[in-house]
């Protein structure tokens, strides 16, 4: 068994032929590039109890070379993913059910007919491939480099597959993400954190792709530093895996879903004090900003069904697909990637932030969603229309409040925290409607506005965080 690292990046057939050409990859390359194709048949049960069990199981024919491969699914955030793989070289392309022992086997398939397996579909494709050497830091990195072509194939569909594959034979796995963000400012490469099998599980039912990660593990006394790493991780791996879901599905409500992940990205740079200082936040600021000022308006205006909402619906597709045909989409996350590795937040900051850094989860939570609360200036009854672009001034603070309760509610000490989220929530819509409804009826929307505020102020939990 080894430990498989590497980071996939989706491309179109013209940025393949200029990663071949890419003086960095050529600079680092050992021999020439190699290519041929690799046919890739996959098995399951027909209940998927593989698929199931979160592992998968390939044959592959590499020339006159038959390779059995068991792997599990792992961890992977940006692209980049760790997991264990288990390889035997065989004389003839059958499967060889005794290699499925409990040395690999997951104990949850142990009662499993292993007669029962059977093939499911394929991932055929040329691949052109290059080792990369150099160094960093005094050690020596070597790094196979994999351009692939072709596609997933199942009985009722299939799917392209064109991505550039990195993976690291020796040295750190940040040297990958290194390698991904320097290609990644130069040319369009979008962060896939999907696998070839993943995909031939998609074709057969869209849901089986999972748009979210593991849940994290905190606790009241997890400290701010892993909640910082862990959220961040949450919050990137969820923007990555609905980018990827809503570029096959192209449903709205993905697209929606996005820029909801997009925002609580954005926010969760502004809410731990120095722990996270302005300058570990100011390479993502600018980007998340300028992505949210071009979908969150789409998502208001395609709630609308009639002619104008599915305007909108349509010209969210086509902001999408102009965001991955340029750099900035891959140079963003993958660099987010790799400020996560480095932990870079860390690096030249404050005593005042390690001490906050130090700080429990539900001690910070509280000073933190207290300090929002009672700088939040909600609507009055006596509040006059004049009063609404001081409101709408509100809406970066109700966007940090959301996603401090979207995430950490239920280790806030406060009376109905689930309340207070829902009634937040509900204000927040209402502003963000403001500036989209038709003249006739802005006296309806804010009497609506008036009301929630008072709503607001009756919380019990209101009332704890403002004493």
């Amino acid at each position: 068994m080894v430990k498989e690292t590497e980071i996939k990046l989706r491309a179109s057939a013209d940025v393949l032929a200029a990663l071949r050409a890419h003086p960095l990859l050529n600079e680092r390359r050992q021999g020439d590039w190699q290519s041929g194709p690799l046919y890739n048949q996959y098995f399951d049960t027909a209940n998927r109890d593989l698929a199931a069990s979160r592992v998968a199981l390939r044959l592959r024919r590499d020339g006159d070379t038959f390779i059995q491969t068991l792997k599990s699914r792992g961890q992977s955030v940006a692209g980049l993913s760790e997991r264990n793989e288990w390889d035997w070289y065989l004389k003839k392309g059958e499967l060889d059910l005794a290699l499925l022992d409990d040395s690999c086997w997951p104990a949850e398939l142990a009662e499993l007919d292993k007669t029962s397996l059977q093939p499911v579909f394929t991932t055929d494709f040329q691949r052109t491939r290059a080792q990369l050497c150099w160094e960093r830091d005094g050690e020596r990195v070597e790094v196979e480099a994999a351009l692939d072509e072709g596609e997933v194939r199942t009985d009722s569909g299939s799917e392209p597959i064109s991505e550039l594959e990195l993976e690291v034979r020796q040295g750190p796995a940040v040297a990958l993400l290194e390698l991904a963000h320097a290609l990644a400012r130069e040319l369009p490469l979008m962060p896939c954190d999907i696998s070839k099998a993943e995909r031939g599980y998609r074709l057969f039912d869209a849901r089986s792709f999972s748009l979210r990660l593991e849940p994290p593990r905190w606790q009241a006394d997890t400290v701010v530093d892993e909640v910082i790493a862990e959220l961040f991780s949450q919050l990137l791996g969820r923007v990555q895996r609905l980018a990827e879901q809503y570029r096959h599905a192209r449903q709205w409500k993905l697209f929606r879903e996005l820029s909801d992940a997009l925002a609580q990205l954005r926010a969760a740079f502004a809410v731990f004090d120095l722990a996270l200082p302005r300058s570990a936040a100011s390479p993502f600021v600018g980007p998340l900003d300028a992505l949210l000022a071009l979908f969150q308006p789409l998502v208001l205006a395609g709630w609308a069904d009639d002619a104008e909402g599915e305007a909108a619906r349509r010209a969210a597709e086509a902001e999408f697909d102009r965001q991955l045909e340029q750099p900035g989409w891959g140079a963003l996350f993958v660099e987010l990637a790799l400020w996560l590795q480095q932990r870079s937040w860390t690096q030249d900051r404050p005593p005042r932030g390690d001490r906050v850094a130090g700080l429990a989860l539900e001690r910070w939570l509280l000073a933190a969603v207290g300090k929002e609360i009672q700088e939040l200036r909600v609507p009055h009854n006596n509040d006059s229309e004049h009063m609404v672009s001081e409101w709408l001034d509100q809406l970066p603070r109700l966007s940090r409040l959301h996603m401090l309760l979207a995430q950490f509610r239920q280790w806030l000490d406060v009376s109905e925290p689930d309340r207070l989220f829902g009634e937040l929530n509900k204000l927040q819509a209402l502003l963000e409607q403001y500036p989209q409804v038709a003249d006739e009826q802005r006296d309806l929307l804010l009497a609506a506005l008036r009301k929630q505020g008072v709503r607001l102020r009756r919380l019990n939990a209101w009332r704890e965080l403002n004493n």
